[in-house]
């Protein structure tokens, strides 16, 4: 019987010839285990030789043949990894998704509140200033004396414009015209605000919505021909070329007649306002019929 060597007198060939049959042993053993246990595998033949050389080239020294078990292990994990990679990659791309189609709503919520907190832009309602030339009124000789013409209103107007007789008249201030003086009919007489039955009673009637004397704009200006002093009984008379002067606190403005016109009571686009400084006097016409109105225009020469 030959004697055991002491593994230190082995050479390294030996040793490697050692390892390798200790682990074609322990190979022998796992593959008669899965034989017992029933399992199926691929067997090597016992006539097949696994060269020194190729388990040196496939298998690390220290290292048995591949466990199926574990192998199968690995490939089930590898699945169930790749899956739940899967999951989890499907799972960021919702969340994204969601952030992304959530900020979109918020910012188109963020729109609509904002549309809803935007207030309109109001149109004013335009102011109905006049309907028919200022100072209207009955002749003397009617039934009951002068009145007020309210005949010359359209009936659904009558009461809007009443109560604009009755609106509150403003303090007359340095730039109001306080004086009018038309030298052709030698009238010097005083100018009131307002042009309502009750001021036209008090002198010539300014229209408070129109221009003061000077400015650009239009200065209206109305007063009765046939009663209460019939202060522009003479209208008529002027022409073009004749001075009509208005004076403030401060100083006089001198207007120059351009033009005299007989017009119907409503035609009260004489009232408008213009692009440049001029003065209209109004009056009933004819002297004692006053059925309809004398206009007289004049331009802004000097003030």
């Amino acid at each position: 019987m030959a004697q055991k060597k002491d593994p230190r007198d082995l050479s390294i060939n030996e040793l490697r010839r050692l390892l390798i049959e200790k682990q074609r042993s322990g190979r022998n053993e796992r593959i008669e285990r899965y034989r017992e246990t029933g399992r199926v595998v691929r067997l090597v033949s016992d006539e097949e030789e696994t060269s020194w050389e190729d388990i040196r080239t496939t298998s690390p020294v220290g290292e048995g043949p591949p466990d199926p078990v574990a192998e199968e292990k690995k490939r089930n994990k590898r699945v169930v990894d790749g899956f739940l990679l899967a999951i989890e990659v499907l799972a960021v791309l919702g969340l994204v998704f969601v952030l992304f189609n959530g900020l979109d709503i918020l910012q188109q919520l963020n729109r609509e509140v904002a549309l809803a907190l935007e207030q309109p832009t109001l149109t004013a309602t335009p102011l109905i200033r006049a309907v028919v030339l200022p100072g209207g009124h009955t002749p003397p000789d009617s039934p009951g004396g002068s009145q007020p013409n309210i005949e010359e209103i359209p009936e659904h107007l009558r009461p809007v414009v009443q109560s604009y007789w009755e609106i509150p008249i403003p303090t007359p201030g340095p730039n109001h015209a306080i004086r009018l003086q038309i030298p052709k009919i030698n009238k010097d007489v005083p100018v009131v605000e307002g042009d309502g039955p009750e001021q036209l009673k008090k002198g010539v009637g300014h229209a408070i919505y129109s221009a003061n004397p000077g400015e650009i704009g239009n200065v209206v200006l109305s007063a009765h021909n046939d009663i209460q002093g019939e202060i522009f009984r003479n209208l008529d008379q002027l022409e073009e070329g004749d001075l009509v002067i208005l004076f403030s606190e401060r100083k006089s403005y001198t207007y120059v007649v351009e033009d005299v016109l007989i017009v119907e009571p409503h035609q009260v686009e004489f009232l408008e306002s213009t692009d440049e400084s001029i003065a209209t006097l109004i009056s009933c016409f004819p002297y004692r019929i006053d059925n309809q109105r004398i206009i007289v225009i004049a331009n802004l020469i000097e003030g």
